[in-house]
C-alpha cells in the first residue's frame, strides 16, 4: 500500500473533495458512474479501503467488493436491458490502469463491440449519464 496516492480521482471522490453520480454505496464499497463512458451504463465499483491494484485489497474485504461488483452488475444488465455484462479490471499502467485505485468496470456490452471504443477520451454527456444512474439506481432498490 505505501505505493498509494492518496490525490487520486477516486481517493478524492472518496473524500467527497470531487463530485460522482453515486447508484450504490455500502460500508466498503462505492459505485458511480464512468464521466468518460465507452458505452451508456459505463459503471465503476470501487472500495473504500487504498488499494491500488487488486493485489493490495486486503482478502477479508475482497468478498465485499466482489459482492458489489455482482449486485451493481446485476442491476446495469436490469436497467439497461443487455443480457452481456463485461466486467474489467486493470493492474498497473502497463495492463492499462489510468486511475491507480483499485476499480471494476461495469459495462453492458460485449467485448467484441468494446473493442472498437476507446476510454477515457470523450466526456460523456451529463443528462444520459444521470438517466442511466436513474435507471441502475432503480433496477437496484427492485433487486
Amino acid at each position: 500500500m505505501s505505493n498509494y496516492d492518496d490525490q487520486n480521482v477516486f481517493a478524492k471522490i472518496l473524500r467527497g473533495e470531487l463530485p460522482c453520480t453515486k447508484v450504490y454505496e455500502d460500508e466498503h464499497t462505492l459505485a458511480f458512474m464512468d464521466i468518460m463512458p465507452q458505452i451508456d451504463g459505463h459503471t465503476l465499483v470501487i472500495p473504500k479501503y487504498p488499494a491500488t491494484t487488486l493485489f493490495d485489497l486486503p482478502p477479508e474485504l475482497a468478498g465485499h467488493l466482489l459482492n458489489s461488483v455482482q449486485k451493481v452488475g446485476k442491476a446495469v444488465q436490469v436497467a439497461m436491458q443487455h443480457k452481456g455484462i463485461v466486467i474489467m479490471q486493470l493492474n498497473d499502467k502497463s495492463a492499462g490502469q489510468t486511475v491507480f485505485h483499485l476499480h471494476f468496470h461495469v459495462m453492458p456490452t460485449s467485448l467484441g463491440a468494446l473493442s472498437k471504443q476507446s476510454h477515457a477520451h470523450v466526456m460523456g454527456d451529463p443528462a444520459v449519464i444521470q438517466q442511466c444512474a436513474d435507471k441502475i439506481k432503480a433496477a437496484l432498490a427492485a433487486l
